[in-house]
């Protein structure tokens, strides 16, 4: 993980081959069930991403926040993205005690919600009515109200939680916010809260109402108004009214707690033309007994009455404090805010000097663990500790903050057994000491649709499919309220394990088995082979196929590429082809819309595609080996027609090995036929891995179960042949070694012998008789040193304009060529074959031409592996 400092805007066995002969009906896919990401119960509304009767999940999200006020259920979060919904929303749904249901506007990098009279006259009632229901969370919106309607209204409602919201009002005569009803334990916290002109009250807690919690609010213009509402709770608010009250408790009252509150009644701090109306803070004769009054800060520039109490009047704190017992530890003085901060979502700011800095009581009833901007309670070391409790929490909504020297922010792979799961960090270091975290921070992964805002510093996510694990993150530390003030792009890479399945024939043209006609493919045509999911896995969750594609019948010579659907053609080759002749190659090709199979030669071609497996969340781990040779019969005797040899791979691979990656060659058949080669104990499978004639040599990877350390190969002919195979591999468990992982990558030509690109230590020309050269392996760079590197790569090897017989072995280049073979080829042949070879420490494959003459040489890749995360 990039640890740098924080800087600003810093940047079922496997089974080998498929049927060639004749056509087949598709087979029976054996899979296990897919691994889904975690469910999160969480409901999602777009107003721009959203789809005619959607259902709510992240792909069809709701159109309306009323949609999904109508289905949510307990404990579900609705998940509200950025934009403008001009609807009046009514919450009938409750939820329960600790299982409320939540409704969050995703504030973030796109932008803020806003509901209600967004577009003038749609709507003119209440925005947000919560009636008769309870725990419900509302977090975050912006409520636009119509002129003399309030923007929410809680009624004989009980554990309502209103947090984060805005509202500028204009003219509602029973409050922007009214809480009535005889409602219980609502709490109204962290909000700006305005009601224009000045008069009516931007809250309004009425008669009957219990139990409610003001905190950590910024109210503009107009102030709160408490009636007939015991045991009100009023801390840690930031009042700034147009010559009207700030805190008026009225009626019966008492139990009242009004601590580390700002209240300035005059926005222009200048003295009040009435100052009668413009008390700080008020609290009848009926609601004095048992109220507590103190760690507030009061301005005295307006002119009127700091303190009303009883229906008494007090100009002066000490006068107060006499007459009252209250205040102790109230401030009368200019508060010091800064300038306001936005026109909604709006806020004051304290200057670092401020009387209010590190003075408040940390133990008041009400407080919350943020300040409204969520950040957190700081310690600013210039200011002495004055407060009660920790003798650092500030007085008002806004707490001073020190910024940020430095941090953590990455991305890295987690260990276990979800090799797509990734942690995305973002953890900045405040300058000034902190009672804990805060902030917040967007996540966005490469492969989600919308952003995830929290104050958490880490976030765990797992991705859909290998390859680049990409995730945004966005800091900000007034809630998104203004362009955040750091942004990072930090990538890793995960890889995907094997999965296989009962060979299954996806593609033959001349069969119409995936295509619409048993027509030819004709010269520069394709075919596009929808795939829309293997074994109940839907092709969003796979990462690659593993296909055997055979070309049969072409009247010309040329090659086909397999590419994924939706990317452009690749310079890369899969099957090379003369006309006439039947040959068939492994390809491993990253999952797109569909795969794409292109004819470039200048005839037809008929095309068989055979499903053997796919690479995705769960499966097989892979340990590349180097290439070792462990069956030729040329020593011993040929496979007879229509025989079976065993090849024991004791001492070769571990006892838990399920499946080998092997090179298999057949050479001097003496009749054309199919070599099978299948799990040990298995009846003979209908597929065959190579078809081949009289005097051919032809090479082909497999991948083949191993039943206990054995696999068995058929040749289906009326001759006898040589058979040779070298082992490259194996899949298994992490116990036994096979821990790596596929990361798709292309296809794409790395090395091209013809151009002189790629090879290392090749002047440009052919590569020479019994000459090596070295070709670095591709990977994914937009890491860094975070990016894994491969430890084997999935490469097809191509020779072109030999002018002697010879083979092409592939190897690890920081070891001596081996005993073993990739390509087998003659004088003025083209020839292909995949291979999976493991790549040597300095990232480089080499190549030997065992060969008496010269020859073209091209690699095509199409992924690599990596080891796990450590």
């Amino acid at each position: 993980m990039d640890r740098g400092a924080w800087v600003r805007l810093a940047v079922v066995p496997l089974v080998g081959g498929a049927g060639l002969v004749g056509p087949a009906a598709p087979a029976a896919v054996a899979a296990p069930a897919p691994v889904t990401q975690a469910v999160t119960d969480e409901l999602y509304v777009s107003s721009t991403g959203c789809v005619s009767g959607g259902d709510g999940s992240v792909d069809r999200p709701f159109c309306t926040v009323s949609a999904a006020a109508a289905v949510a259920q307990s404990g579900q979060t609705v998940l509200v993205q950025p934009g403008n919904y001009p609807e009046a929303v009514v919450f009938t749904r409750s939820g329960v005690e600790g299982a409320p249901i939540t409704f969050r506007a995703v504030n973030g990098p796109d932008g803020s919600v806003a509901v209600g009279n967004t577009t003038s006259g749609a709507v003119t009632g209440t925005v947000f009515a919560l009636t008769g229901v309870h725990d419900v969370v509302i977090e975050g919106f912006r409520l636009v109200s119509a002129t003399g309607q309030a923007a929410a209204v809680v009624d004989g409602s009980d554990r309502i939680n209103i947090d984060g919201v805005a509202v500028l009002a204009s003219r509602p005569l029973l409050g922007a916010v009214q809480v009535t009803g005889d409602s219980d334990g609502v709490t109204v916290s962290r909000s700006y809260l305005g009601n224009l002109p000045a008069g009516n009250p931007g809250l309004a807690i009425d008669a009957g109402v219990t139990g409610a919690v003001v905190s950590g609010n910024q109210f503009s213009y107009s102030g709160l108004r408490v009636t007939d509402a015991p045991g009100t709770v009023i801390t840690n608010n930031t009042f700034v009214t147009n010559c009207v009250r700030g805190i008026d408790v009225t009626g019966a009252s008492p139990g009242v707690s009004i601590e580390n509150n700002i209240v300035r009644t005059n926005r222009t701090r200048q003295a009040c033309t009435t100052p009668a109306n413009a008390t700080a803070i008020a609290v009848s004769a009926s609601s004095v007994t048992g109220t507590v009054l103190d760690y507030n800060l009061v301005d005295p520039i307006t002119g009127g009455a700091l303190y009303s109490w009883g229906d008494t009047a007090y100009q002066d704190l000490t006068a107060f404090r006499a007459a009252t017992g209250q205040g102790g530890h109230d401030i009368v003085a200019d508060p010091l805010l800064g300038s306001q901060k936005t026109v909604m979502r709006s806020w004051f700011p304290l200057e670092s000097n401020s009387p209010a800095v590190d003075s408040g009581n940390a133990s008041a009833k009400g407080v919350a663990r943020t300040d409204m901007l969520g950040n957190p309670r700081t310690d600013n070391p210039a200011v002495a500790n004055t407060g009660a409790g920790s003798g650092y929490h500030d007085r008002g909504a806004v707490e001073a903050q020190g910024g940020v020297i430095g941090g953590q922010v990455g991305i890295q792979r987690q260990r276990g057994s979800d090799p797509f799961a990734v942690t995305a960090i973002a953890a900045p270091q405040y300058a000034w000491p902190t009672d804990g975290d805060g902030g917040a921070i967007a996540y966005k992964f490469a492969d989600e649709k919308f952003w995830r805002v929290t104050d958490a510093r880490t976030r765990d996510h797992s991705f859909r499919r290998g390859g680049p694990a990409c995730v945004l993150t966005r800091t900000s530390f007034t809630g998104f309220r203004v362009a955040a003030e750091y942004s990072y792009s930090h990538c890793t890479t995960v890889g995907a394990p094997y999965t296989p399945v009962a060979p299954t024939r996806l593609l033959d043209t001349r069969a119409a088995i995936g295509t619409a006609t048993t027509a030819a493919v004709p010269s520069k045509g394709e075919v596009v082979l929808p795939v829309p999911s293997v074994g109940g896995v839907p092709a969003r969750d796979i990462t690659a196929l593993v296909l055997n594609v055979t070309v049969t019948r072409p009247t010309a010579s040329g090659f086909v590429t397999v590419y994924p659907d939706g990317t452009p053609l690749p310079s890369s080759s899969n099957v090379n082809f003369v006309a006439n002749e039947t040959v068939p190659n492994l390809v491993t090709v990253p999952m797109g819309d569909g795969i794409r199979f292109r004819n470039s030669s200048s005839g037809t071609v008929h095309l068989v595609a055979d499903l053997q497996g796919f690479y995705g969340r769960q499966g097989s781990g892979f340990k590349p080996l180097s290439p070792v040779r462990v069956l030729d019969t040329r020593t011993s005797t040929p496979l007879a027609g229509n025989a079976d040899r065993r090849l024991d791979f004791a001492g070769r691979l571990p006892a838990d090995a399920t499946a080998a990656i092997l090179n298999v060659t057949v050479t001097k058949p003496t009749a054309a036929g199919v070599l099978k080669v299948y799990p040990d104990g298995s009846p003979v499978p209908v597929a065959s891995n190579l078809n081949f004639v009289a005097g051919q040599t032809i090479p082909n990877l497999v991948i083949v179960p191993v039943v206990a350390g054995k696999v068995m190969i058929r040749n289906a002919s009326s001759g006898t042949t040589h058979v040779v195979a070298d082992l490259a591999g194996y899949f298994g468990s992490a116990a036994s070694g096979a821990n790596q992982v596929y990361v798709p990558y292309g296809p794409t030509r790395i090395a091209d012998t013809r151009d002189g690109s790629g090879w290392l230590g090749v002047f440009p020309g052919k590569l020479g008789r019994y000459q090596h050269a070295s070709v670095a392996v591709k990977s994914e760079t937009g890491c860094g040193v975070e990016c894994p590197r491969p430890t084997a790569a999935v490469l097809n090897l191509t020779v072109t304009a030999p002018t002697a017989a010879g083979v092409l072995t592939a190897y690890p280049a920081d070891e001596a060529a081996p005993t073993a073979s990739n390509v087998n080829f003659v004088a003025g042949e083209t020839a292909s074959n995949l291979a999976v070879v493991k790549v040597g420490a300095n990232g480089q494959v080499a190549a030997f031409n065992n060969s008496s003459g010269d020859t073209h040489a091209i690699v095509d890749q199409s992924g690599y592996f990596i080891a796990p995360a450590s």
